[in-house]
């Protein structure tokens, strides 16, 4: 048994010298060493051995074990640096030689015209208010003054997950979390996106971008939604723009009107921009549905507010008078390198 040792010794030995890369040296490691490897095999023959002869056996044993590992780190460690030195050399860099350019983004329109609204109401106070864009029918429709089977769906046709959760079709919902969650005074803008089962073309698509506001306070009237809209309207088309309120409908406020503002093309004397009206259309708003109020736990006899929404993509188009919306989502270099 001793001179099986030693001739494991030797042999390793002998291999070890030849060793030109990690995995050899892996193989020889259990070849030698491992849990079948020789020397494993020998040890296992010690229980044949006599009592005087075990020690003299297992120490010589773990010499060669332990000289055999030290050799084996040592060949490592060589061979480590090898094959660095060896991938250094493959991937030099020739700096002499010309870089490839790297094409930058551009910032895209809507996020631009989104950037000066928010800037916009953030000056007079307001915040912003966030929710999520896979929201409960409860906060989508119920809680803002629209049942189950009212005509005003209609208009709202959205992807529904099951019978109680859709894809938003606006950014209200936020609103009604607000209020849930925060008592008056409110003051917050809720921008995000919004989907509603709309056929693709130049004007409509099923994912689109809003932005809605929500005031609520003591003694808030129509007056200070008025004031509030035209400053809004002022700081973005400038301080010659012109706003008018014409009356509408929508379930969730009462009285509620759509604004327009003076058409930021011809300054109100008829072009292509206005379809030679004078105005545009620009966003719809009205004063908070009492129930809506009492919905959230808000005190209608105390509290009032006002609340407004308007499409980002129709005033990025107005603005940059832009006739397709479907631009917007094309991810286009060359069109967003206009803006």
């Amino acid at each position: 048994m001793k001179e099986q040792l030693n001739s494991i010794r030797f042999n390793a030995e002998k291999e070890l010298e030849n060793i030109s890369s990690i995995q050899e040296l892996e193989n020889v490691r259990i070849k030698y060493l491992g849990k079948k490897g020789e020397l494993t095999s020998v040890l296992r023959g010690m229980g044949a051995l006599s009592a005087e002869e075990r020690p003299v056996i297992g120490q010589l044993a773990n010499e060669i074990r332990g000289y055999l590992e030290e050799k084996i780190d040592k060949v490592k460690q060589v061979l480590v640096k090898k094959e660095k030195q060896e991938k250094l050399q493959q991937e030099v860099i020739d700096v002499t030689m010309p870089g490839k350019r790297r094409s930058l983004g551009k910032k895209h329109p809507l996020s631009i015209v989104l950037d000066e609204i928010k800037d916009i109401f953030i000056g007079m106070g307001f915040e912003i208010a966030e929710g999520p864009e896979v929201e409960l029918d409860y906060y989508n429709f119920e809680a803002l003054n629209i049942p189950k089977n009212h005509p005003a769906r209609d208009t709202q046709d959205t992807f529904y997950i099951n019978e109680n959760i859709v894809l938003r079709t606006q950014t209200s919902p936020v609103q009604i979390r607000t209020m849930e969650n925060k008592k008056p005074p409110i003051r917050v803008i809720s921008p995000g996106r919004v989907y509603r089962s709309d056929a693709v073309d130049a004007t409509h698509s099923p994912v689109f971008h809003q932005i809605e506001g929500l005031v609520v306070d003591k003694n808030v009237t129509m007056g200070d939604l008025k004031g509030t809209l035209e400053v809004f309207a002022k700081r973005l088309y400038g301080e010659d723009a012109k706003v008018r309120f014409r009356p509408h409908h929508f379930p969730f406020t009462e009285p509620s009107a759509e604004m327009d503002v003076s058409c930021f093309v011809c300054g109100g004397s008829g072009c292509r921009v206005c379809k030679g009206e004078g105005w545009i259309e620009i966003l719809g708003s009205g004063m908070v549905h009492p129930k809506v109020l009492k919905i959230c736990g808000i005190d209608p006899e105390e509290y009032s507010g006002f609340a407004f929404g308007m499409g980002l993509e129709r005033i990025v188009m107005r603005r940059f008078d832009i006739d397709d919306l479907r631009l917007f989502f094309e991810n286009d270099m060359r069109f967003l390198k206009q803006f």
